[in-house]
This record gives C-alpha cells, sequence and structure tokens, in this order.
C-alpha cells in the first residue's frame, strides 16, 4: 500500500534521526473508559471483527485487521477503537501494533468482551448455517 505523505516524512525522519521518538497514541485512561463509546466501537460489524480477531491473535499490526482494507478506513477505524478504549495502540518502527485493553475492559464491565464476542461468534455460524440451507 501507498504511504500518505506524513508517514513517508515520518519514514525519512527516522531514517535520518534515528533519535526521532517513535509515534505515540493518546489513549483514556480506564476510569474514562464509558459504555456508551465502547459499545458504539463495538456496534459496527468492521470493527467488531477486528476485536474478534484480536482476541484470537493478541498483539497485531495494525494492518493484519484490514490487509485488504484502503489506509485512511483502516485508520479510521483503529482510531475510533482505541479513543473508545477498546484497543492499545503503540508504534513500533514503521508498524502500528494493537491489542485488546482487555484487563481494562473488564474491570470496567465485567464479563461485556466475552458477552459480545460470543454473541458475534454465535450469529455468524447461523448465518453461515442459513447460506449452506
Amino acid at each position: 500500500m501507498r504511504e500518505s505523505s506524513h508517514e513517508q516524512c515520518a519514514t525519512i525522519f527516522e531514517r535520518l534521526d534515528p533519535m526521532v521518538p517513535p509515534r505515540s497514541y493518546e489513549h483514556p485512561d480506564p476510569d474514562e473508559i464509558v459504555i456508551p463509546r465502547v459499545l458504539f466501537a463495538l456496534s459496527e460489524p468492521l470493527r467488531l471483527n477486528m476485536v474478534r480477531m484480536l482476541a484470537e491473535r493478541g498483539e497485531v499490526d495494525s494492518i493484519d485487521l484490514g490487509p485488504d482494507l484502503p489506509r485512511s478506513t483502516l485508520t479510521h477505524h483503529t482510531s475510533l477503537l482505541r479513543e473508545s478504549g477498546v484497543v492499545f495502540v503503540r508504534g513500533e518502527g514503521r508498524k502500528c501494533m494493537i491489542k485488546l485493553r482487555t484487563d481494562d475492559l473488564e474491570q470496567r464491565f465485567p464479563g461485556l468482551l466475552n458477552t459480545v464476542l460470543s454473541s458475534y461468534e454465535h450469529a455468524v455460524s447461523e448465518t453461515e448455517d442459513e447460506d449452506e440451507a
């Protein structure tokens, strides 16, 4: 995929000056994670699928969450997940590593993530069964 001009500049500066600090991302503190934002983030099927993939794989490069998506779409969805407190994002070189904030979500809303993911899996299997019939 093609890099944006901002990413190209960041990459050039990283090569010129290895002392350039890695990208940083703002995350809500655990006590700032609120249920309406979490539910909104989980309400979109693409984001819900990203969360399912993170639950299965652990920390991954953001590109792995949507290899066929335009970079802007991927960035939009991962940013929304980060800003809602569902995921933690960190820069690692040119990669953007993402993982679920499972402990924070479990502390704030016990059982929510497991309930949403198991309901999602159940809905997906029902849809697949209907397609086969």
